[in-house]
């Protein structure tokens, strides 16, 4: 790497906030000698043109000794990151490949199967006559050899240890705060009908310890080799074969690498496992820091390192959960440099949204609500709503109070296509989000205001979670946290002459931005300090829809049937307003 040629490979024709400085600070990081470069940027700070001079001063092939690597990789686990890039003129020079999934066969009779279920995955020894053509290997050869290969995480680790996707000189990865994170998710392994094809045969006993769970993966590693002899024994599958078979050929490598891991006395990854349902029921197996599978998928992947993020909170916390040694990483501040003024956070608070507090809480918070959209009666709001039983709950007493026409909201099902027409439509809608407080650019009209409705604290019924607060990790508890509350704020203020306002309806955010506030960025303190209750009008659900055209979309009484549904249902557990999903 040549960290000399940074402002050149700079792809934009003019520096926008603080790139410049932003620019000096990694090239100094860098020549000091630092493996892995830590980039805090905010939102809007232009991160994707940053990683882009990084990636640019990767090595050639005309100043590299033949058997050192070269060219650089570009990844983000975010797949609307991705798709920004490619329709980023300034980033046209970072080759794009993506799963196979995602491109469609070109032989006649095929072109609406997907290359991972086209004949050269169904049929032993086929021979493509138009292989060179396949918009899939195409895009890969591209990738592979251009300088920049630009790919999901996913992508990104499952290509670790191809003869294809080798090592290169540069790896930069955006929006990398929840890198750690994403690799246990990558390396947790579900045995479950979904999961595992001859479940009904191989349904587990209880399964009360890792040993026991050492034992079944044993076993179901047996069960996967009987059953990828079976089917490879047939000359041409079926599509449900080829499935079976990916199947197979995919727990059985997960199972394995559980089964080395778990067995190596010096392996620093610590293993938990689930089985909600108890005896017969599915079974999660989980790695908690698996700083030895990101070694093996990120790590020897690249000679240097840019990771960049609005929100790598603490650099030795961030280091310790993903396996590097401080020394050898530097941490470069960006400042935020659109006004506060335009980003403003407001104090709205009606009470803890916990379990034993909801049915008070919210009942107020949607009466708030209310109350906002008559404060922004011609603009669109979002609502953060952390769960969908929050979010059922929520769009009940809405409509309840007569406002549905300006209501919207998601299932797990539909939520890209509502998220499409809430965002084009003319109408100042309230989108009901769950899970959205990352990856979603609502620049301008988008989006002019968002109610953060709980504290986005980590599950603790989650196995992984229980044991870091049983050893006492209560700082990685309120940063994760704090992570995804600033995450949120930056939904909504895009660029320097964007506004967007952000109110607090949980007080339990009034106490992590107490408990964390070590951890916050200067940039985002300053929001904090700032934080005021605003003048809101008096409660008038009549007012609150005066912008909306068109009729009601749902009756209220179809709500009131469909909240008498839930609350007789068994999933209203006591906890299923934090857990349920």
């Amino acid at each position: 790497m040549d960290p000399s040629r940074l402002f050149e490979e700079f792809p934009a024709p003019s520096y926008r906030g603080a790139q410049e400085q932003a620019l000096t600070d990694i090239q100094a990081a860098f020549a000091a000698g630092n493996d892995v470069v830590l980039v805090r940027a905010p939102t809007g700070s232009g991160k994707s043109l940053l990683a882009r001079a990084v990636a640019g001063c990767a090595a050639t092939p005309g100043t590299a000794a033949p058997e050192d690597p070269i060219g650089a990789y570009y990844t983000t686990p975010q797949v609307s990151q991705l798709d920004d890039v490619e329709g980023d003129a300034l980033l046209s020079d970072l080759n794009i490949i993506r799963g196979k999934n995602n491109y469609n066969c070109i032989l006649p009779g095929e072109t609406d199967t997907p290359v991972n279920q086209a004949p050269c995955v169904r049929e032993t020894d086929f021979d493509c006559q138009v292989k060179h053509r396949c918009p899939y290997f195409s895009d890969r050869a591209i990738a592979a050899n251009r300088s920049i290969a630009a790919m999901t995480l996913a992508y990104f680790m499952q290509t670790a240890g191809s003869d294809v996707f080798g090592m290169r000189d540069v790896v930069v990865i955006d929006e990398a705060h929840g890198l750690g994170d994403w690799a246990e998710m990558y390396a947790t392994i579900e045995l479950s009908p979904q999961t595992v094809p001859p479940w009904t045969d191989v349904k587990p006993d209880e399964i009360s310890d890792l040993e026991d769970a050492l034992s079944y993966a044993e076993y179901l590693v047996t069960i996967c080799t009987r059953g990828l002899d079976i089917i490879r024994g047939s000359p041409e599958l079926t599509a449900e074969e080829v499935e079976r078979r990916d199947k197979f050929t995919e727990l059985r490598s997960e199972l394995q690498w559980f089964i080395e891991d778990y067995r190596d006395p010096e392996s620093p990854t610590t293993w938990v496992v689930d089985q909600p349902d108890g005896e017969g029921g599915s079974v999660i197996i989980k790695p908690m820091d698996p700083a030895r599978y990101l070694k093996h998928t990120v790590w020897d992947r690249g000679r240097k390192f840019a990771l960049l993020s609005a929100t790598i909170l603490n650099k030795d916390a961030f280091c310790a959960n993903v396996g590097l040694d401080p020394s050898r990483v530097a941490l470069v501040e960006v400042p935020h440099t659109f006004p506060v003024e335009q980003r403003p956070l407001y104090d709205v608070t009606q009470g803890k949204m916990t379990y034993e507090h909801r049915d008070e809480t919210l009942p107020a918070m949607a009466r708030t609500l209310v109350r906002l959209m008559q404060h922004h009666p011609d603009e669109k709001g979002l609502v953060h709503c952390h769960s969908y039983a929050i979010q059922a709950e929520l769009e009940t007493l809405l409509s309840e109070f007569g406002v549905d026409a300006r209501i919207r909201s998601h299932s797990k099902d539909d939520r890209d296509a509502q998220l499409g027409t809430w965002k084009r439509s003319d109408d100042p809608e309230l989108f009901l989000s769950v899970k959205m407080e990352e990856a979603l650019d609502l620049e301008g009209p988008l989006c002019r205001w968002q109610l953060l409705c709980k504290a986005p604290y980590p599950n603790t019924r989650d196995s992984r979670v229980a044991r870091r607060l049983e050893d006492g990790q209560w700082g990685w508890y309120y940063r994760t946290a704090l992570r995804t509350v600033i995450q949120a704020c930056g939904r909504v203020v895009r660029a320097p002459d964007d506004y967007g306002a952000t109110y607090l309806g949980d007080s339990s955010l009034l106490d992590l931005f107490e408990r964390a506030r070590t951890d916050m960025p200067d940039w985002f303190k300053a929001q904090v300090d700032r934080m005021e209750e605003p003048t809101l009008p008096a409660f008038s659900p009549a007012e609150a829809t005066s912008g909306v055209s068109g009729a009601t979309k749902t009756t209220n009484t179809q709500y009131r049937s469909r909240r008498a549904e839930r609350q007789s249902s068994p999933e209203n557990h006591p906890l299923s307003d934090v857990w349920g999903e």
